[in-house]
C-alpha cells in the first residue's frame, strides 16, 4: 500500500482558503495532509471550513488566539491523535499533533522561530532539545516515526540560496543547525535530501522581496523519519508550482 502524505505552512489557515486550500486538498490525492501555522481554530471558522469529502481532520491550536497551530487532514482515521508532548511551555502554543497509526507515527509540527529575540532563540533551542527526547522515546516503541512540517532552520549551505550572508540570521544560526546534526548523527533520515542532492530546492521564500520569483529562498520545510524505517520511503519531493503561502508544500510516499 502507497501512502502519499504532504505537509504545508500555510501561513493562516483562513487565508489558505480564500486561496483555494479546499480544491488544493481535494486535487492533491494525498492520504495525509499536515498544516502548520493555521492561526485558527475550527469554533474560529465558518461551518464547513473544515469539511471536505473523504477527509477527517483535527487540529491543535495556541492558546493564544490568531498564532502558531497545526492541523491535519486525513483519509484513513487514525487509532488515536494526540495533541502537544506533554510539556506545557510548549504545548500551550500548539505546536505538534500527532497521528498514531498501526505501522506508524506522524507528527505534525510547527516548530519555533527564534528570530524575535535571545528568549525566542532559548525557546526555539529547549523545544528542539525536548522534542529529540519525546521521539527518540517514541522510536523505542519499534513502529516507523515520522515527523514532518516547519523546523525554522536550513541545515546545510545546500538549503538556502545565500548563506554566508544569513549565517548570523535565525534560521541558518550555527546554534540551530547544530540541533540538525545532532538528529542526523542519531540516524533521522532527512528524506528529500537523501534523494536530491542538487541545489536550488527551496520551501520559503520572502515575501517582502519578492524572492520566490527569483528562487531565492530557503529549505526549511521537513519530513524526517527514524534510519530503521527509511527503506519505507519511496519518493520525496517539494511543490513549488503550489502558491498560497511565503512557502511551498513538501511531502513523501510511502510503501507500506
Amino acid at each position: 500500500m502507497a501512502l502519499k502524505i504532504l505537509s504545508w505552512n500555510v501561513n493562516g489557515y483562513r487565508a489558505a482558503l480564500k486561496k483555494g486550500f479546499g480544491e488544493f486538498l481535494l486535487g492533491s490525492q494525498a492520504d495525509i495532509v499536515g498544516l502548520q501555522e493555521v492561526k485558527a481554530c475550527p469554533e474560529q471558522l465558518a461551518e464547513g471550513d473544515t469539511e471536505f469529502k473523504g477527509y477527517g481532520s483535527a487540529f491543535n491550536c495556541a492558546e493564544r488566539k490568531g498564532y502558531s497551530g497545526v492541523a491535519a487532514f486525513f483519509k484513513k482515521q487514525p487509532l488515536e491523535i494526540l495533541k502537544g508532548f506533554g510539556e506545557e511551555r510548549f504545548d500551550s502554543e500548539g505546536r505538534v499533533i500527532t497521528l498514531a497509526y498501526e505501522d506508524f507515527y506522524l507528527l505534525n509540527v510547527y516548530f519555533p522561530n527564534g528570530g524575535q529575540g535571545p528568549e525566542r532563540l532559548k525557546y526555539k533551542l529547549d523545544f528542539y532539545d525536548a522534542f529529540l527526547a519525546h521521539i527518540e522515546k517514541l522510536r523505542k516503541e519499534g513502529k516507523a516515526v515520522i515527523f514532518c512540517g516547519d523546523v525554522n532552520t536550513a541545515h546545510k549551505e545546500i538549503d538556502l540560496a545565500r548563506p554566508k550572508e544569513n549565517v548570523e540570521n535565525s534560521g541558518f544560526m550555527p546554534i540551530e543547525r547544530a540541533w540538525l546534526d545532532k538528529i542526523t548523527a542519531l540516524g533521522w533520515v532527512d528524506t528529500f535530501r537523501t534523494q536530491h542532492p542538487e541545489p536550488g530546492q527551496y520551501s520559503w521564500w520572502d515575501y517582502k522581496t519578492r524572492a520566490r520569483e527569483r528562487n531565492v529562498g530557503w529549505r526549511i520545510d521537513y519530513f524526517f523519519i527514524d534510519r530503521e524505517h527509511a527503506p519505507l520511503v519511496t519518493d520525496a519531493f517539494i511543490l513549488p508550482g503550489v502558491q498560497g503561502s511565503d512557502h511551498c508544500p513538501v511531502g513523501i510516499t510511502l510503501k507500506l
